[in-house]
């Protein structure tokens, strides 16, 4: 690596022009990639990670621009050089891998056509030999049957396909600098490890430099040489990975490092030594000026309501399942074809269904959390869906506390009584929130559906209750969606689930979308709510370190069969089934 950066930002700010006046995104950003470094940028939501990235890439919304500082990548000035000069550098010298790759790629437009315009655009490529060429950009990142993904649309490719694709997209003309901003989030394990290292493999093979932007301090740890540490807009800790996970030195570090689910801590670990042992317990009574104008002063948590605690196991009569899923098996049809053009195509007319879940059986006690993991396609949200009695199973049995409640028709369910009884914490807070609610209204939903609460002030103050119990300050509850952050947001779907004190609650990867610190004290709310109501929690997760820390039983799903389940500490501690020690060795782990 030579001592001339590769890129060299100085001193950068960026500003935002909003209804309140600028707003500063980035102050006074220092930062440094040398030729063929691994740069990783870490921080939460909000920290500027991915606001210093669009401006070196030049792309940033309409209402931002760089007000102050530099930005030069191999000699040019990319702040003062004009539309087509920066024009020619995206995509040949500088690329881009986008945080969601579905957003990134046209929805209407086959991949293999999309790779074609970037290889046309910025390398002059002849349309003679372009197709094959886009057909070697997908071979090379290891998409399975190249030449038949070269005609798919993105809606036809798995989350991790799309994820190569972009990939692909990003690499097909071999740029000096690739910046993948949050490139794994959502994927599971064995996937994220499988699109890292092929990142890792392709940027070494063309001595090609990296800025990898993640909130996962695992993954910088595991992949970066360097790593810069963001709050607020600004660097404040900049060192090599192993020094700077090994011994952190700004406070804020140590609050991220502290906050990362990691083997031998518990709960309570992650949260910062200063918070209180219920750190969510009194975050929503404080007063304000805006938005309610009133405060629930210390209201009581219904302890009337909630379900008086199981005794631990071992002692006493044997105890009767919460619920009870045997042989549930879930087939979806396949797209037939008949009479001529199945002959055309060389399809069968008659194909065998799609088996999504096949023949599971598995229980989840009462006051016991239970994990559900494995990859993307494994059948985990099908099965949740089912017990959640959102989808019809195709055969098999769904029994809560002694009634099949698997022989109602999920439409059927939707209206009668019991549905008050299991409730569904979504995995994206945002997408889950009906964005014209407000989140008081949100949480109202299933009192006013399915509750028995008379009079719009009793809703409100019940709503009021719910959002003391899950720390979500009182003034916040007239904001629309758009108007909370992700773990506010994430509070209003925990508060909406346990409204009608539920038996049991399917948590389909509720922290997925979170920073750590975000993450950390969702976690803790949820060990607490369960513990002080009674209830039990199947969840839906690729995160071991978090089932390790949230779950007192494992099961491990791979293809729609269970290969494995049993005690958090046998499954997890000592693996019987090699894929799950699969999935274990590809958990990025911070060296602390």
């Amino acid at each position: 690596m030579t001592d001339i950066p590769l890129l060299k930002v100085h001193d950068l700010t960026v500003e935002f022009a909003t209804r309140r006046g600028k707003v500063q995104a980035v102050q006074h950003v220092d930062v440094t990639v040398g030729k063929g470094e691994t740069l990783g940028i870490v921080g939460e939501s909000g920290s500027g990670k991915s606001v210093t990235s669009y401006a070196v890439m030049r792309i940033l919304d309409r209402a931002g621009h760089i007000a102050g500082g530099s930005i030069v990548f191999g000699g040019v000035d990319i702040g003062k050089a004009s539309e087509s000069e920066v024009r020619d550098l995206r995509g040949r010298e500088i690329s881009m891998i986008f945080q969601h790759p579905r957003a990134a790629l046209n929805p209407i437009r086959k991949v293999g056509r999309q790779i074609e315009d970037i290889l046309l655009n910025h390398v002059q490529a002849a349309r003679s030999d372009v197709k094959e060429k886009a057909i070697d950009a997908l071979r090379r990142v290891r998409i399975s049957n190249p030449e038949e993904r070269y005609h798919a649309y993105p809606f036809e490719l798995s989350g991790g396909m799309c994820q190569r694709v972009v990939i692909a997209l990003a690499l097909a003309c071999r740029p000096q600098l690739l910046i993948a901003d949050e490139p794994t989030t959502g994927l599971d394990v064995t996937t994220q490890k499988a699109v890292m290292d092929l990142v890792v493999e392709l940027t070494r093979e063309r001595a090609m430099s990296t800025i990898l932007i993640t909130h996962d301090l695992g993954l910088a740890a595991t992949y970066c040489d360097r790593v810069v540490v963001m709050e607020k807009g600004k660097v404040v800790e900049t060192a090599p990975s192993r020094k700077i996970f090994a011994a952190p030195e700004h406070p804020y570090t140590k609050k991220l490092m502290k906050a990362t689910p990691r083997l031998g801590i518990g709960l309570r670990d992650l949260l910062p030594a200063d918070s209180s042992p219920s750190p969510l317990v009194g975050e929503g009574r404080g007063g304000g000026a805006g938005g309610l104008g009133k405060t629930v002063p210390h209201l009581p948590t219904p302890t009337q309501e909630a379900r008086p605690l199981p005794s631990p196991q071992g002692g006493g009569e044997k105890k009767t399942p919460l619920l009870v899923v045997e042989n549930l098996v879930k087939e979806y049809p396949r797209n037939a074809m008949s009479g001529t053009f199945a002959k055309l195509f060389g399809r069968k007319e008659e194909e065998k269904p799609f088996r999504a879940v096949g023949g599971i059986s598995f229980t989840v006690n009462s006051g016991e959390s239970v994990g559900l993991v494995g990859e993307s396609g494994c059948g985990k949200s099908t099965t949740s869906m089912m017990v959640m009695r959102l989808i019809d199973k195709t055969s098999g049995k769904i029994e809560f506390l002694g009634e099949d409640i698997g022989a109602i028709p999920a439409k059927e369910f939707a209206t009668l009584p019991a549905r008050r009884r299991i409730q569904m914490v979504f995995q994206d807070p945002t997408d889950s929130l009906n964005p014209r609610f407000t989140a008081v209204r949100a949480i109202a939903d299933p009192l006013m559906r399915l509750g028995d609460i008379k009079g719009g002030d009793a809703l409100r103050a019940r709503c009021e209750e719910l959002a003391v119990e899950v720390g979500l300050p009182v003034e916040l509850l007239d904001r629309f969606p758009h108007q909370l952050s992700g773990g506010q947001k994430a509070r209003v779907g925990i508060a909406r689930a346990i409204a009608l004190r539920p038996e049991l609650i399917i948590l389909d990867e509720p922290t997925a979308a979170l920073d750590v610190s975000v993450q950390a004290v969702v976690l803790n709310l949820l060990q607490d709510l369960k513990l002080s109501l009674g209830m039990s929690y199947l969840f839906v997760s690729h995160d071991l370190n978090v089932v390790r820390l949230l779950c007192d039983r494992v099961i491990v799903m791979r293809a729609g069969e269970i290969v494995e389940q049993g005690s958090s500490e046998e499954v997890l501690g000592a693996p019987k089934a090699a894929y799950t020690r699969e999935l274990l060795a590809a958990i990025p782990h911070p060296p602390v």
